[in-house]
């Protein structure tokens, strides 16, 4: 596929990154020549250095012959006007905008071919304020994935010493939790990753992803038995657009306190808040002033400022002085690999975060969501069965008929729509049905293919 991204920061950089690794063709627009030109050393793209709302600039990079156009600059005008050239002058089919104003989302009548043409908006800033309030909603998980309209559920969870799942093997968990319909797809223990069978035995610190039903999710925790105590207290360090979407997505939910070290952001931010929620003029990596404010009392520490040297101080800061879990928000893809495993109980990447709403577009067959596990390196993927048995590779089959790479996964298929959607938990003789969405774990990425072929509906289907 050929794609132009416009924009070369930092999720410009980690969008081009991505998609460069599954062999597409791809051009980044920056009016910076070095940024482009370290991009063109570390990654085999081509850069054009230029203004990106210059119809002659797009020309020269090859717009007309473009397959989907991706404006993720830091400005929200910069992207619709880009978006509009590229459907309006050079017939881009499908394109995509970083835009962080809440005023444009999707859907909007300003946003449709007639207005500014973008097909897809994605903010970064709103997938990690999402992300952030289900782990806060799910204590206990590391990470939580939503398909098929949030009917299915993919939790990732840190085996905890003592709980439940703990030095027991797959079989015996299985046998103690047979009214909870789950599936145990992939266990990663030190990043190596483990087989799922029913022999291998769970250890503390092992990483356990399990697909469940959208009613199971809470069972499914409670089996595995990690600690579960509810987040009532939070700090959060940094005032800009993710700590205010935060802050307001918690009025009325968790008692909250926010550093912010600017005063003329401290007075919006007070003037926006509720009375209730306590802003502070400072430093979230002081430790005087964490413990003057009881960190120690809060269940999360959240540090989301614009430096990711002040998250990863802030947010280890806090965890030494007694805060019991703690989340760093981190841009720099290497930083956020480093800290796994760390004191840090949870890194984000704002890039990984909308990674997945991309991905989608480039991805071949009836793909309905993908989502970026584990730095990039392993996927979870939902797709729709189309056709019959004739014209399909999975409609009509059992699950064990169907041929996947060595290592993936079925691990549910919602079936249904609406009100009447359910999750079914799929055993070895389960039947693939007509528009069953089919979520599947891929634990590498050179496996997306072969498993994209799977939903692509043979020429005779009509």
């Amino acid at each position: 596929m050929r794609i132009i991204i416009l924009g070369a920061g930092r999720v410009g950089e980690s969008v081009a990154e991505t998609l460069v690794s599954e062999a597409n063709d791809i051009t980044v627009v920056d009016p910076d020549p070095e940024r482009l030109h370290g991009l063109e050393e570390r990654l085999e793209l081509r850069g054009v250095a230029g203004n990106g709302v210059q119809p002659s600039v797009l020309r020269h990079a090859g717009a007309q012959d473009c397959d989907l156009f991706i404006a993720c600059t830091g400005l929200d005008e910069t992207n619709l006007v880009a978006c509009k050239i590229a459907h309006d002058v050079f017939g881009i089919p499908t394109t995509i905008a970083r835009l962080r104003s809440p005023e444009f989302v999707q859907g909007d009548k300003l946003l449709d071919k007639a207005g500014f043409a973008v097909d897809r908006v994605i903010c970064p800033e709103a997938s990690v304020t999402h992300t952030i309030h289900r782990l806060i909603e799910y204590p206990e998980a590391l990470q939580v994935i939503r398909f098929s309209q949030s009917e299915a559920h993919l939790v990732v969870v840190r085996v905890a010493a003592g709980s439940r799942l703990a030095d027991h093997s797959i079989a015996e968990f299985r046998a103690q939790n047979r009214e909870v319909p789950m599936r145990i797809v992939a266990i990663y223990r030190r990043d190596q990753e483990l087989p799922v069978a029913a022999e291998t035995r769970v250890l503390a610190g092992d990483e356990v992803f399990v697909l469940t039903g959208r009613e199971s999710v809470r069972p499914a925790l409670h089996a595995i038995g990690n600690p579960d105590r509810p987040v009532r207290r939070v700090m959060i360090a940094g005032g800009g657009k993710v700590g205010l979407r935060l802050a307001r997505g918690l009025v009325g939910q968790c008692e909250v306190k926010i550093i912010e070290a600017d005063r003329k952001r401290c007075a919006y931010l007070a003037s926006e808040l509720p009375a209730e929620m306590l802003v502070l003029q400072g430093d979230g990596t002081d430790e005087d002033l964490l413990l003057d404010e009881n960190v120690s009392d809060m269940d999360l520490f959240v540090a989301v400022t614009s430096d990711d040297e002040d998250n990863i101080l802030g947010a280890m800061l806090a965890k030494r002085l007694g805060a019991r879990r703690v989340i760093a928000l981190i841009n720099r893809r290497a930083y956020a690999d480093m800290l796994q495993g760390s004191t840090i109980d949870i890194a984000i990447s704002p890039a990984n975060a909308v990674i997945g709403e991309l991905l989608m577009h480039v991805r071949r067959g009836a793909v309905a969501a993908v989502h970026s596990l584990r730095g990039g390196t392993a996927e979870a993927l939902e797709g729709v069965a189309h056709g019959d048995a004739k014209t399909s590779r999975l409609v009509g089959r059992r699950v064990e008929q169907i041929r996947l790479p060595v290592g993936a996964r079925i691990g549910a298929i919602v079936r249904g729509a609406g009100a009447d959607a359910r999750t079914v938990v799929p055993a070895h003789d389960t039947v693939i049905e007509t528009d069953d969405h089919v979520i599947i774990f891929l634990p590498h990425k050179r496996m997306v293919r072969e498993v994209e072929k799977l939903f692509q509906v043979r020429a005779t289907f009509l």
